[in-house]
């Protein structure tokens, strides 16, 4: 046996062995190898650009490197490619200490409730403390050792921080396993500032490349079997189907079971577009934001089977959307604990081959819902799927006399297009190989209300952590993973996400990067003003209009935002920011607007004015926000006994 001490050895600095090794590391699953980490992103700062920064330089070849405006941006690229990837691979993104790493904390965040892989290379405060305190390092009154790198650990998967160049021997390997395991998410190595420049010789096998699988569990045959005698034993049966389905790669095997069944298939928002064929028994969304069809058969469903979901308050409608007494539920997860939401049966296992084991039960069995049930599907669906072309049909004139402020909205906006109308010209658009993509607001309800995510058009989701600032950087990391320009890649978000975060159009620009950013121009935070108008039945703080008479802070004169709408040129804006931009205000120039820019080889940003106010049709659930219980203001009060109303829909089932 070769004595340790006689093995060759390679001394690099701990940011150059932490580049090399994520060079050398690659993931397979279902026979296909790919680099896992192919390639870094970052923002430079005193923390982090003497190591890692050097080292990317040196080592450019092997790991390229993006560079970005804002570091939470850079972690929703790296977050939108993980799932783009289905978990195959994942992209590194590194910050300087202080406000450059906590910058991060949100993407982080999303990553990990989202279940995505993202690997996250935050610098830190000095290890050795010679010259503390340092810059932007955080004095605890009690924990010295503290820093604010210590704010990932509560929303990451795996945190490490090197503290000795030794370390990475076994933090780097367990950084792997962490990103390729089923329940994956932020993985988060620390590097000090020092420690990045330290030297250290370090084996040279440890640099071999290395082949991380990402597994398949296999479901147990007494939970297939279960769960199989449920469904054959269910009446009114229905699926949900989660993010876990996309993950999985296992459309082909819920298709399979919907047909061989008969059972319908709604879709979550990780989910949408799980099902790829048209068929009677594929419905859309469900709960809050989803259809009022879905819901309806929701309430009437004796059983429930759930693939690859947490079912979150929005999908269950804070626990009202299933009203028959007598309905049980099952589901199928590789998380054990989301395995059992609602007390269900589970099978723990991978969705694809649970699903495929499903599907022989039931087809050995003879299991085929009644026709009485897949009557009321249809009639339900295409019931709703009038009301949907209706809203959707950009070449009928909005009805402004639908609206209760309709005449000041006319005059205030110019505005001829409601959002759905626009959503419906996008659909007209889409071709097979699209990928929509909205995140927080508005967009991703809408979206999963009435987008037709089949046919090889695909919808990129994000409401795990409802997080706005992901949509346009996440435009970034879909493209990054389909670099093929004839399949579009367009994000839609409103005004206000916008305003909010739209630096990493410069990034797209700088790397010549074919995303297409749609705004529909509504003037404000309009979904939470809908919401408040349901809530406390009057407007305050969340559309964008100027304060008359300016604000006297201290004074005690009440000055409200009730003034005209901004005048904010997102154009112009976009324009500056290294986009073709555009402004559409009718069908027509939407219609050319997109088809004009669908070969442009770099960011396209299309503005185009929509109606305040102007929803789409409701999808009958209740939510479980409550309004003040003691107010001043009567319609609060009305609007508390509606809400006490809906709590008696609540229910409590394992």
């Amino acid at each position: 046996m070769t004595d340790r001490t006689q093995r060759r050895a390679v001394r690099l600095t701990v940011a150059q062995a932490v580049v090399t090794y994520l060079s050398r590391q690659y993931s397979v699953a279902d026979g296909h190898r790919r680099r896992l980490i192919p390639a870094a992103l970052g923002i430079f700062g005193h923390g982090n650009v003497a190591g890692l920064g050097q080292a990317l330089d040196q080592l450019s070849d092997r790991l390229p490197f993006v560079q970005g405006r804002n570091e939470q941006a850079l972690v929703h690229i790296a977050t939108a490619y993980g799932k783009a990837t289905k978990r195959h691979a994942a992209l590194a993104v590194t910050a300087s200490i202080g406000p450059g790493a906590l910058n991060m904390v949100t993407g982080a965040g999303l990553a990990t409730v989202n279940r995505l892989p993202v690997l996250l290379l935050p610098g830190d405060t000095y290890a050795t403390r010679h010259q503390g305190p340092v810059l932007q390092q955080l004095q605890h009154p009690v924990e010295a050792d503290a820093s604010v790198n210590d704010a990932f650990r509560p929303v990451s998967r795996f945190f490490d921080r090197i503290t000795r160049p030794e370390q990475l021997l076994t933090a780097l390997p367990a950084a792997m396993r962490a990103l390729t395991h089923v329940d994956t998410g932020a993985v988060v190595v620390s590097l000090p500032q020092d420690i990045q420049s330290h030297a250290y010789d370090y084996p040279a096998e440890f640099f071999a490349e290395r082949d991380w699988p990402i597994r398949r569990p296999a479901p147990d045959a007494d939970e297939v079997a279960a769960v199989a005698r449920m469904l054959a034993e269910a009446e009114k049966p229905l699926i949900i189907a989660g993010g876990g389905v996309v993950h999985s790669g296992a459309t082909e095997e819920l298709e399979a079971l919907a047909d061989a069944a008969g059972i319908p298939v709604a879709e979550t928002f990780a989910g949408k577009g799980a099902i790829q064929r048209r068929a009677w028994w594929q419905l859309g969304g469900i709960g809050l934001e989803g259809t009022p069809a879905v819901n309806a058969l929701a309430r009437e469903a004796d059983f429930v089977l759930t693939v690859g979901s947490r079912l979150t308050d929005f999908a269950t409608a804070s626990h009202s959307v299933f009203q028959n007494p007598d309905v049980r539920f099952a589901s199928i997860n590789v998380n054990v604990n989301d395995a059992g939401r609602l007390g269900a049966t589970g099978i723990v296992a991978d969705a694809k081959r649970a699903l495929a084991a499903l599907t022989d039960a039931v087809r050995a069995n003879g299991t085929t819902t009644r026709a009485n049930w897949r009557e009321r599907v249809r009639a339900l669906d295409e019931g709703w799927q009038g009301r949907r072309a209706a809203a959707l049909d950009p070449d009928t004139p909005f009805d402004f006399t639908s609206l209760p402020d309709g005449s000041d909205v006319v005059r205030d906006t110019n505005a001829a297009l409601s959002q759905g109308q626009l959503i419906g010209l996008l659909q007209e658009h889409a071709r097979s190989g699209d990928t929509i993509i909205a995140a927080a607001g508005g967009p991703p309800g809408d979206l999963l209300k009435v987008w037709e995510a089949t046919e090889g058009r695909f919808a990129h989701l994000e409401f795990g952590f409802s997080c706005m600032g992901y949509e346009l950087p996440a435009a970034i990391g879909v493209r990054f993973a389909e670099p093929d320009p004839s399949k579009r890649v367009l994000s839609l978000l409103g005004d206000g996400t916008f305003l909010m975060a739209p630096t990493e159009l410069v990034t797209a620009a700088q790397e010549r990067l074919p995303v297409t950013i749609v705004i529909p121009e509504n003037h404000g935070y309009q979904v939470m003003h809908r919401l408040q108008m349901l809530r406390s039945g009057r407007e305050f703080g969340n559309e964008f209009r100027y304060r008359d008479g300016g604000l006297e802070i201290g004074s005690g004169k009440p000055a409200r935002l009730e003034g005209d709408y901004l005048q904010v040129d997102l154009v112009r804006t976009a324009a500056g920011l290294g986009a073709r931009a555009i402004r559409a205000t009718t069908a027509d120039e939407v219609r050319t607007a997109l088809a004009e820019t669908r070969d442009h080889d770099g960011p396209v940003v299309l503005v185009v004015p929509v109606i305040p106010h102007a929803d789409l049709p409701g999808a009958g659930v209740w939510w479980d926000v409550a309004p003040a219980e003691v107010s001043e203001q009567e319609a609060v009060a009305r609007l508390r006994g509606e809400y006490e109303e809906g709590l008696a829909s609540q229910r409590w089932y394992g």
